[in-house]
């Protein structure tokens, strides 16, 4: 399965859009609305159909006048619950055809994926990350777990450093091979949506927000690993300095630069 470009006419100027930027296409009045992962919208006369059959099998048509990306789904319940939170109603009849178009598109992108075996054993995960051991962050390899519906429901702890074990607050021996679902019962969805994309369609994402499992703000980038796996590395919001272009000989901006820059 492979996103590309594809040409439309928007405000009667022709334009390329890449197919994994694009969310969801709603019919609004005699518009297509497009709608980016951004939260950018363009409008088009292109009919659903129409754009049906540029996008090809990376999209789903959830009713007559919706288009969702299989990389935008998190889950499909009562509605269709996109991985940003947000949620589209689609037609109830189509719901086991929909759940059944979804695993399949996961698994193909998924398989598309895959270039080499995981680990199997901790001291292999040691080795291959070795060098992450002293790293000044926090750094962890993740297996996601998923549901029969491929969606993920939890991730299992393969490899972490000593900066992981003092920020989660826990020794390396009660995270590593644990799922964080059974270390902390009360797990906070967002994260899952975004270790997901990664692990399932290779993206390489960043999310700040705050933690309450470890009563931390975080910054955290996830990059795909193995097949089912991402790499995070993790950074408490409160550590980090924030570096502008006029500095003081220490490298940080000082009040008087930032003013002398505005």
């Amino acid at each position: 399965m492979r996103f590309s470009d594809i040409s439309v006419i928007s405000n009667r100027r022709h334009i390329s859009l890449l197919t994994e930027d694009i969310l969801y296409i709603q019919l609004s009045g005699r518009q297509s609305i497009i709608h980016f992962s951004d939260g950018r919208t363009s409008e088009t006369y292109a009919t659903i159909h129409e754009l049906e059959s540029m996008l090809g099998s990376g999209f789903i048509r959830a009713d007559r006048a919706t288009l969702v990306s299989i990389k935008g789904i998190h889950d499909i319940g009562k509605e269709i619950e996109l991985v940003n939170g947000e949620t589209l109603y689609y037609s109830c009849r189509k719901k086991r055809q929909l759940k059944e178009q979804l695993r399949a598109g996961r698994r193909q992108i998924a398989q598309s994926l895959s270039d080499g075996d995981a680990p199997t054993t901790q001291e292999e995960y040691q080795r291959h990350y070795a060098s992450y051991d002293s790293a000044p962050f926090a750094f962890t390899d993740i297996e996601m777990v998923f549901n029969e519906e491929r969606a993920a429901v939890d991730w299992i702890f393969r490899y972490g450093n000593r900066a992981l074990a003092e920020l989660e607050k826990l020794p390396l021996e009660q995270l590593i091979d644990h799922s964080f679902g059974s270390i902390f019962p009360h797990m906070d969805a967002k994260w899952l949506r975004v270790y997901e994309r990664t692990a399932l369609y290779g993206e390489t994402l960043e999310i700040t927000d705050y933690s309450p499992e470890i009563d931390t703000e975080l910054k955290i980038i996830c990059f795909p690993t193995f097949p089912g796996h991402c790499g995070c590395m993790l950074f408490d919001r409160r550590t980090i300095q924030t570096v502008q272009g006029s500095t003081s000989e220490n490298g940080l901006t000082t009040p008087a630069a930032a003013l002398t820059q505005a």
